[in-house]
């Protein structure tokens, strides 16, 4: 919006909010983002107000720093204790010796038992293929122990049945998907919500999701959530379980299953890193120069833009603080893709130069940092 005319309409922003902000922050998303700011600033009259809200930020300063660039910051972190209930389990009695050489059957069992026994369940996965696999088991499972018999379908392509690694990680048939569906990015806009709506109804119990559910999302009453296989991070463990329990003075119940022995360490590492709060360090990114080139491009494409202010505006946000002036030798390049290489001489703009000017937005460009 910034780029186009649609940006006359950000003309009265006065307050900018963020949620989940440590998702960004140490990103190239986020450094995007913290420039965009910084050019939002500028078409306003005066600076718009930021906030930044997370449950899982450390330090509590870097992101600070980086949702307000140069600017005083206040960072408001009151006492809000919250209880986690966290558990890992191991569904057999060996993990080195495994019958069928396969953890899954027995997880997947356990999975459903668990969430049978509750009202509310979220079963967090790694990658959608397991997401899919794990809830196409589930459905499976429950109708047979509610006495719906499956037939497998004969693959007549592949003698002797199905591969090894697709019997281990448990076959699926199709039933239809009475106790868990999926929700992953994969997933059309539409049915993500309608499995959103249907969990919060009461009308599902459970649902398989990846990061999808991760952030920002009121799932209503869930009182449990699984993880199968250690979370990608002690952050995202937390706000994975944090989906449980998700009010003032509730406590959230966590599983954990682990895929294999080195996993068990995995988990049992998170958990202890869980309770004890001790969230991964964030960094913000320094001197993305390919964000850099994205904002350069879009400013010098809608109008003439001074290099010394643009320069201003980069080095206010936080992961261009520390950008240095660009030596002579040092240009941004700005040309029509279309001009073979090496680069014409006259399409580049020294830092120095007064003004940069505006491309026509139909022509293609390329650009770079020399």
């Amino acid at each position: 919006m910034l780029t186009s005319a649609a940006r006359e309409t950000l003309a009265g922003v006065q307050t900018v909010i963020v949620d989940e902000v440590h998702a960004v922050a140490g990103t190239k998303r986020g450094a995007h983002l913290a420039l965009s700011l910084e050019r939002l600033d500028a078409l306003l009259d005066a600076p718009a107000q930021r906030i930044g809200l997370s449950a899982t930020v450390r330090p509590p300063e870097e992101v600070a720093r980086f949702l307000s660039g140069a600017r005083p910051t206040t960072i408001v972190a009151p006492p809000a204790a919250k209880t986690f209930e966290l558990t890992v389990q191991v569904p057999v009695p060996d993990m080195a010796n495994l019958e069928n050489n396969s953890i899954w059957p027995d997880v997947e069992a356990r999975v459903v038992d668990l969430i049978e026994a509750h009202n509310s369940t979220i079963v967090f996965a790694n990658s959608r293929r397991l997401a899919e696999r794990l809830t196409a088991r589930i459905n499976e499972i429950h109708a047979e122990r509610t006495g719906v018999e499956l037939t497998a379908p004969p693959n007549r392509e592949v003698p002797g049945g199905p591969p090894a690694h697709i019997m281990g990680s448990g076959q699926t048939y199709g039933a239809e998907p009475l106790l868990a569906r999926a929700h992953h990015g994969s997933v059309s806009k539409e049915q993500r919500a309608a499995v959103e709506d249907d969990l919060k109804s009461g009308r599902l119990k459970a649902v398989v999701a990846t990061s999808s559910l991760e952030l920002g999302i009121d799932m209503g009453a869930v009182d449990l959530v699984i993880q199968v296989e250690a979370p990608p991070s002690v952050a995202s463990g937390l706000q994975r379980v944090g989906r449980a329990g998700h009010q003032v003075g509730e406590i959230s119940r966590g599983v954990l299953f682990p895929k294999h022995r080195t996993d068990l360490i995995g988990c049992a590492v998170s958990v202890q890193r869980m309770l004890a709060g001790q969230i991964e360090t964030m960094r913000v990114p320094t001197n993305p120069l390919d964000v850099l080139a994205q904002h350069t491009v879009a400013a010098c494409a809608l109008e003439p833009i001074s290099a010394d202010e643009w320069f201003d505006v980069v080095r206010r946000s936080a992961p261009f603080a520390t950008l240095p002036a660009a030596p002579s030798r040092r240009r941004w390049t700005c040309c029509p893709a279309s001009i073979p290489r090496p680069i014409s001489p006259n399409c580049a703009h020294d830092w120095s130069t007064t003004v940069t000017p505006a491309r026509s937005p139909r022509a293609p460009v390329r650009s770079a940092w020399r």
